[in-house]
This record gives C-alpha cells, sequence and structure tokens, in this order.
C-alpha cells in the first residue's frame, strides 16, 4: 500500500529484477496521485547513504546575531530598530564589541541632522559613546567621526574637535571627514579663528582640503570681512580643482559683487611672478581699485573670454616643480641606464640647449607600421621635422633616435642623404645600445621647458615611478600629438589655454564652472574684473550681468559681433616659458 506518497519497503530484490520493480511502483504512483512528489524508500541494510548537498543552518551566537540584524538596520536605515535591538541586547546582557557600537553610532550620525529624528539621535548616540568608553573599547577613527558629527548637528564644534585631537591618544590618524563636522560647524556659526585652528591643524597631518571645506572657509572669511583669507582660499581652490560648483560659484559672486578691492602690487613684479609660477596666476595679492564688475560668460576656443576680452593663459608648472621634475627624471635615469651615457647626455644638452622641441623619433617612425611592408617610415618623420622646423620660426627641432636605428638608415642608400642632412643641421641625438630612449626625450623636454612631439601616453612603468601629481597638468601643457591621414600630417598642439581658475596681471580673475556637456564652448566661466575691463562697456551703454552666446561662441555687442571675427588659432608654438606672455 501507498502512504503520503511514499512507496512501501521494497522487498530484497537485486540486480535488474529490483529496477523493474521500482519503475512500475513509480508509474502506477503517477497515475493514483499526480502532482505529488515521488520518493523511494528501502530497506536500510540496502540504503547506501547518500552526503546531503544541503548546508545545515548555523546558529549564530548572540553577538554574532546582533551584528548581522544591525547590519541590516543600518542598510535600510532603520534607525528605530537599531534602537530597539540595543536595548534588547541590553536586558540580555549580550556582550557588545566595537563594532556593534560603530554601527550604532553610524546609523545615529546619519539621522543626526533629520528634525524627525534628531532628538532621538543624538540623545541615542551619545548614550552609546558613554557606554563604549565604559566598557574601555577604544574608539577608532569610525567612532569619533560619528561622535563629531554627532556634536556638530548638536551645535557643539568645541565638543567635536576635542574628540578629534583625542584620537591621538589611542595612536589613529584621523581623515579629512573626521575633521569635517568641527570644521562646518565654526563655518555655520561664523567662529572664524576656531575654523582657522581646524584648518592648521589638518595643514599639520598632512592632509588635503577639498572643494567643500574651501569653499565653506572662504564664504566664512568673505561674511566675516576678511579679504586677504579670501584671496588664500582662491589660491587653495586654484589648486585643488579645476572648476568649481555652481554653490561655490555663488559664493565668489556674493562675495565680489559687494566688494571693493583697494590693494595694489608693482606691475614688473606681478609680471615676473606669472612668468616664475608657469602663467595663470601671480600670488601677490588683489590688484585696483574700486568695485568689481562681475559676469558669467563663455570662453572662445582661442582662449579669449567673451565678456572681457582678456587671454587666458595655458597654465604650466612653475619653476621649482619643473626643477624638482628634470632631477627626478635624472635620477630615474642614471639608476636605470649606463651612468656615463646618460651623463654625457645631460653635459650634451647644456652645451645644446635653444631647442624649442623634442621629437620622440621612434613614435613617429614606427606609427601605423604594422602591416606586411611596414618598418620605420622616415617619410613621417621627416615630415614632423619640418613642420615643427617651420612652426618655430626656421628653428630644428631636436630628435631623439637609438642608434641602431640610425646605423640601419644610414645603411639604406635610399635614406642614407636625408639623415645626414638631419645629422648636420644637429637633428639627431642618438641614444647608445641597451638605453631607453623614453628617458632621454623625457628628460630633455622638462630641461629645456619645450614642447614634446609623441603620441606616447606615457603610461608605462617609467612613467610611474615618477609619481608627480602635477604630471598631468605638464603634459597637457608640453606635448603635442599628431596624426597622418591619407599621408598628411596633422598635429595637435597644446590647447590655447588651461580649464582652471586663473589671475591675471590686470587683476581680473575667470573661474571654470562645472558643465554636464563635453562641449568646451558651453562652458559658463565666472568673469570678474575692475570697471573698464569688459570690452561691452562704454559700447552697448549697459553693464550686463550675464554674457550669453550669440552668432557663436564669441559674447560682444551686436556691433564688435559684426566687425570681428573669433580667432581659433592656438598661441605661440615654443613651449619654453620665457618665450610665452604672461
Amino acid at each position: 500500500m501507498i502512504c503520503n506518497g511514499n512507496f512501501p519497503r521494497i522487498p530484497a530484490i537485486k540486480g535488474k529484477g529490483r529496477v523493474f520493480a521500482v519503475l512500475i511502483l513509480r508509474q502506477i504512483f503517477r497515475v493514483l496521485y499526480p502532482g505529488k512528489v515521488v520518493s523511494m524508500a528501502t530497506p536500510s541494510h540496502h540504503q547506501n547513504p547518500i552526503p546531503s548537498t544541503k548546508k545545515k543552518k548555523t546558529h549564530k551566537n548572540p553577538e554574532a546575531n546582533f551584528l548581522y540584524e544591525l547590519n541590516s538596520c543600518s542598510k535600510s536605515k532603520d534607525l528605530k530598530g537599531a534602537i530597539s535591538l540595543y536595548d534588547s541586547a541590553l536586558s540580555s546582557n549580550t556582550r557588545l564589541n566595537q563594532s556593534h557600537f560603530n554601527t550604532l553610532l553610524y546609523l545615529c550620525s546619519t539621522f543626526a541632522t533629520d528634525p524627525d529624528s534628531k532628538d532621538l539621535a543624538l540623545r541615542y548616540g551619545f548614550r552609546v559613546f558613554d557606554h563604549m568608553m565604559a566598557l574601555n573599547i577604544h574608539p577608532n577613527e569610525a567612532s569619533i567621526t560619528s561622535i563629531a558629527r554627532l556634536s556638530a548637528a548638536k551645535g557643539d564644534g568645541d565638543y567635536a574637535f576635542e574628540m578629534v585631537k583625542k584620537l591621538g591618544d589611542y595612536q589613529v590618524s584621523p581623515r579629512l571627514r573626521t575633521y569635517e563636522p568641527a570644521l562646518f560647524c565654526f563655518c555655520q556659526k561664523l567662529e572664524a579663528e576656531k575654523a582657522y585652528e581646524v584648518e592648521e591643524d589638518i595643514d599639520k597631518m598632512g592632509l588635503s582640503l577639498e572643494e567643500p571645506q574651501i569653499a565653506a572657509l572662504l564664504k566664512l572669511s568673505a561674511d566675516t570681512g576678511r579679504g586677504e583669507r579670501v584671496y588664500n582660499y582662491l589660491h587653495k581652490l586654484r589648486r585643488s580643482v579645476r572648476w568649481v560648483s555652481e554653490e561655490t560659484c555663488k559664493v565668489l559672486e556674493d562675495w565680489f559683487r559687494c566688494k571693493a578691492s583697494e590693494i595694489g602690487s608693482d606691475v614688473g613684479s606681478v609680471k615676473e611672478a606669472i612668468l616664475r609660477n608657469g602663467g595663470g596666476w601671480h600670488g601677490l595679492g588683489w590688484i585696483g581699485e574700486g568695485k568689481w564688475v562681475v559676469k558669467k560668460g563663455n570662453v572662445e576656443p582661442n582662449g579669449r573670454c567673451c565678456c572681457c576680452g582678456e587671454q587666458l593663459d595655458c597654465v604650466d608648472i612653475d619653476d621649482v616643480e619643473t626643477e624638482k621634475f628634470a632631477l627626478s627624471v635624472a635620477g630615474l635615469a642614471l639608476e636605470r641606464e649606463v651612468k656615463a651615457n646618460f651623463r654625457e647626455f645631460q653635459d650634451w644638452l647644456e652645451k645644446n640647449a635653444d631647442y624649442e622641441a623634442i621629437v620622440d623619433g621612434a613614435n613617429i617612425g614606427l606609427y601605423q607600421q604594422n602591416f606586411a611592408e611596414g618598418g620605420f617610415s622616415v617619410l613621417q618623420l621627416n615630415a614632423v621635422i619640418k613642420e615643427m622646423y617651420t612652426r618655430s620660426g626656421n628653428k630644428w627641432p631636436l630628435v631623439i633616435l637609438h642608434n641602431k636605428r640610425v646605423r640601419a638608415l644610414l645603411e639604406n642608400p635610399s635614406h642614407r642623404k636625408l639623415v645626414e642632412e638631419w645629422m648636420a643641421n644637429g637633428v639627431l641625438y642618438t641614444t647608445p645600445h641597451g638605453s631607453n630612449d623614453d628617458w632621454y626625450w623625457l628628460y630633455a623636454t622638462v630641461k629645456l621647458r619645450c614642447l614634446l612631439v609623441t603620441n606616447d601616453e606615457m603610461r608605462d612603468h617609467i612613467f610611474e615611478l615618477l609619481g608627480s601629481s602635477f604630471f598631468l597638468k605638464w603634459k597637457e601643457r608640453h606635448q603635442v600629438r599628431y596624426t597622418f591621414l591619407k599621408g598628411a600630417l596633422k598635429l595637435q598642439m597644446p590647447p590655447a589655454y588651461s580649464i582652471v581658475i586663473q589671475e591675471s596681471e590686470k587683476g581680473s580673475w575667470h573661474v571654470p564652472i562645472v558643465c554636464e556637456s563635453d562641449e568646451e564652448s558651453l562652458r559658463s566661466w565666472l568673469c570678474i574684473t575692475k570697471p573698464g575691463g569688459c570690452e561691452d562697456e562704454g559700447k552697448t551703454g549697459s553693464t550686463m550681468e550675464t554674457c550669453e552666446i550669440v552668432d557663436g561662441p564669441c559674447c560682444k555687442s551686436s556691433e564688435n559681433r559684426n566687425n570681428e571675427k573669433c580667432d581659433d588659432k592656438t598661441t605661440s608654438m615654443t613651449g619654453k616659458r620665457k618665450e610665452r606672455s604672461p
């Protein structure tokens, strides 16, 4: 008889007979009980035990179970659920550890700014922290960050800062986020000196401020009328970000619209400072007198501001950074190259320092040559040499090429004459056997502060060794990329201007604003000048507060638009700072 969907015990039938019996019984069961699960029961002494693939549930200990449920509350942002779990853990004497307390503190600090849950979050947040300290559980950075946020939400910036300073007692280093609550609290309450003290501590810890913190300090300084502090934070902002958010832009607008400049600097010293700094800023303080003219507009492809007509700079690294960069490249090259060979190159370069462009010969000669008849294209390299010669006013570039490659070219009768001409004109420097050309052309470009023609993205191992934060800025200013379309050379020169906050020798400021589009012509800039600095004033009879794009990228009065066209040509070919207009 069949009961509950199970077969009865099967008699001790062995071999094929047993299999046949099972199949018959299974078919009968399917007919009589459609939809039910079939299972077989066999005598235990004939049953071969089959290990179960299903894992048994492990019973978590109370502490692990409490942490699991707490994390679930944290993920779902369930503050009340977490507090209920905490109360239950206390009543059941569950042993709590740092992970339990940190999760509770994090959840409380998250709700500390929520109007509906603030009181509950603060009450339990401080209670949890006191409990943690009573158990002699040392707080870590996450614990202190949470309690600092709770303190700031309560309006107690002093306690938030005090807790950050206590991290040193536990041999723990704070992070920027650990300082934020105290810093923002002091800024909101206009407690300037306390906010500046927090900033000093951040500097001592070797941490760098980012836009949110700089913007808060900038607004605080503006609201308390500290003009020099505003100036310094503008430069910190320039060093930290390429463009600013709309919120930061509003802070700058509010400051400049209601503030007059009263500080001046010597014109000659300003120009020298701009050249020394690599262009785009001087750092000598406010220049000129009178009210600022604040507008929003665009920048033409050639770097000309549509609002005031001023030419923006393509910003380079400064003199100190350049010298450090050159020493760094040389030091690494001397470690990896034959010292005598590279020192010989350094000495040669000291005596031949008049080049305005360096050419990565191998990169150009081997460009798009990965086909059956491909090899080293002398024609491509010669085209680049001629173009750079013409662009620089008949000054030859320096081509770095391995001696093995040069020897092969000289042995080829069809190339020999051209290569001999290069050598006669001082175009070629041949690197010795076993050397890496990259060290030579990189060092020459940095040392001579000139342009570098190569498509090399400089992401290889040797460039990773440099580890310089200013490397991308240097590349943007000095690298010339190229293409050959149907044999015709096209050079992509460095951009006419850099998309960074810029301070001019006239005292004006240009601040790029974040842009969702990849099209730079659509980016808005904050143009901050002195009266008379904008070309439109005195011509249109109106001081526009916003420049708009009309008939293309230029933003001018109708009279100027009819009589003048935008010039999208790049600035001077040379990368040498000494020949670049500030």
